[in-house]
């Protein structure tokens, strides 16, 4: 229900970021509950009756089976009243319940004293405060997700209550197996890091290290840090110390019974197995090698290396003097350097050009002494050496080119030219304006007709790439020859030719394939003479520009010897063999 003023919340697993980690098998027991808390708790069913957590605690959980969830909240003092709610933070920060209420997956904030929780006969998920049932129907929980249960105690009593989780068909309880994964120790010699597969107790872990000994016993661990054990329950992550400096050699790290009478137990409490190893390798340190960290692009503007042993981010020149570049590009330089900095360390950084890189060739990457005095420092305190690197960096190409038109009276040549501007381009295609594709440097094509043509360039080294469009405008308009003329004549009679050329045309000269010619657009009526047999004519136009390109078209006009028809003054038609029929004599 409804809470009422409160202080603030400092006791682990009574804000959302110290939750309890909590497990399907165990029962968790909270003896007396501290009196805090009063923060609004959004709700999606409950907007307009706002819910506080009052004397809070908060349990984590992660789903390892997709199921049902199923819990029972069981106060200690029959007068105690305790509301709850489930909230799927994944991928989310855990003050994020404070306010989403989209995170709520099940409540209850009945106002009744006694056992809360969810059941498989309970009608809702969502029971806002007042007189509504005591149980909420079990929510579904999906495999890989993580929940935090908020338990709140409204009545204003420190009286404890008992969390047990059950009745439900979800996996919470982590079965893996736990054990170390890796191990690596620290420049001192003396700092062994090791990295566990799953989350552990910080309560079962000794602090003077006897949960783990060095095989061998080439030296004794004194202590042992969970990570996070300060204001948190577990860890998966620990600090081992030895006695002494290990010298260089090889090592194995083993899991053993600690003077606290437990191995690492898990957050229900399952203990890690004794005797597992995990073996890790102790090297004198060295300084750190400069290596190339990225593939080089078309026309960098900056450039990543890569060190070998992490630097001091604050032994590394921001001005970038602690390197430098040459190579066939003149007036190239560096202008800043920036890491990957974490906890003042990087293994990468990137290098700012003051202009990028368009000249084909190798350069030289140097690592030196900087304006500070020293070259940068390793993780380790040992300054790096003066070194340096090659990279090879493609040309920047061009992609412009020239166009050459060449007129003749009959079409246009273009010619497209590529210049060849980088010597290390080796991929050249023109595409026309139908999408027609040619490769090399030069190449052309002839059109008949003047419109505007779209033409494109692409260049290619392999690494740098470069594109250019340019249109072609060819506005030439050429003459061509047409007429119209009669395919028969008689001798005698008027033939008319009539003219339908194009173009710019300034003469026009007419052949009638006998002999005669005349000239001007129009020309004159012809008569064709009587031949003693059929003549075939071949009547030409010849058209001509100012510029003297000319075009000819021809015709054929047939003409026979006459016209006249030559019929018998009789016939007999007795079938006789004999002028039996009436015919011309000529046709």
């Amino acid at each position: 229900m409804q809470g009422r003023a409160q202080t603030t919340c400092n006791t682990p697993g009574q804000n959302p970021a110290t939750a309890f980690p909590v497990c399907g098998t165990a029962s968790f027991s909270q003896s007396s509950v501290n009196l805090c808390g009063g923060r609004t708790v959004p709700n999606p069913k409950c907007p307009n009756s706002p819910l506080t957590d009052v004397n809070p605690y908060w349990y984590r959980f992660t789903c390892f089976e997709t199921g049902t969830l199923g819990f029972t909240i069981i106060p200690n003092a029959n007068n105690s009243d305790y509301d709850w709610q489930v909230f799927d933070i994944t991928g989310r920060a855990p003050s994020d319940v404070f306010t989403d209420a989209s995170l709520t997956i099940a409540c209850n904030w009945s106002q009744y004293f006694g056992n809360t929780g969810t059941s498989a006969n309970a009608a809702n998920l969502l029971e806002c405060e007042g007189t509504v049932p005591q149980f909420s129907r079990l929510p579904t929980i999906t495999k890989g997700r993580t929940y935090l249960l908020l338990v709140s105690h409204f009545t204003n009593t420190q009286a404890g209550y008992k969390l047990n989780f059950g009745g439900g068909t979800a996996l919470i309880t982590d079965t893996t197996t736990a054990k170390p994964v890796n191990a690596s120790i620290a420049c001192d010699g003396q700092t062994v890091g090791v990295k566990l597969n799953k989350r552990m107790l910080c309560s079962s872990l000794a602090a003077n290290g006897s949960d783990f000994g060095l095989a061998g016993n080439p030296a004794s661990i004194q202590s042992a840090v969970g990570q996070g054990c300060t204001n948190g329950f577990d860890f998966d992550s620990l600090v081992l110390t030895t006695t002494t400096a290990l010298p260089t050699g090889n090592y194995q790290l083993v899991s053993s019974i600690g003077s606290d009478a437990n191995t690492l137990l898990d957050i229900c409490s399952t203990p890690m197995a004794p005797g597992l190893a995990i073996a890790f390798q102790v090297k004198m340190p060295q300084p750190a090698v400069m290596v190339l960290a990225d593939t080089i692009g078309c026309a960098p503007a900056t450039l990543r290396v890569r060190f070998s042993d992490p630097l001091l981010c604050s032994t590394v020149d921001a001005n970038g003097s602690d390197f430098a570049i040459s190579g066939p590009q003149a007036g190239l330089g560096i202008t800043s350097v920036t890491g990957t900095c974490n906890a003042d360390t990087s293994s990468i950084f990137t290098l700012q050009f003051n202009t990028p890189i368009i000249a084909g060739g190798v350069y030289t990457i140097s690592h030196k002494a900087g304006t500070d005095g020293n070259t940068s420092t390793s993780y380790c305190g040992l300054a790096s050496n003066t070194q340096s690197i090659t990279v090879a960096v493609a040309e920047k190409v061009n992609a412009q080119f020239t166009v050459r038109v060449a007129s003749s009276c009959q079409a246009d040549t273009v010619q497209l030219l590529h210049p060849g501007y980088n010597s290390t381009t080796t991929f050249y295609n023109y595409y026309w304006y139908d999408g027609l594709a040619r490769g090399g440097t030069t190449t052309s094509r002839t059109f008949n007709e003047p419109g505007s043509y779209l033409v494109s360039m692409v260049v290619s080294n392999g690494i740098c790439k470069d594109s250019t469009s340019q249109t072609v405008n060819l506005t030439a308009t050429r003459v061509k020859a047409a007429f119209a003329a009669p395919a028969f004549a008689c001798p005698g009679d008027t033939v008319l030719l009539s003219d339908s050329s194009t173009g710019p045309i300034v003469a026009w000269r007419w052949d009638y394939g006998d002999g005669t010619t005349a000239l001007g657009r129009v020309p004159a009526a012809h008569l064709y003479n009587q031949t003693a047999q059929l003549t075939r004519y071949p009547v030409r136009l010849t058209v001509t520009d100012a510029i003297g390109c000319s075009n000819t078209a021809s015709k054929i006009i047939t003409v026979p010897n006459n016209c006249f028809i030559a019929v018998p003054g009789a016939f007999t038609p007795n079938a006789d063999g004999l002028n039996d029929f009436l015919y011309p004599l000529n046709a």
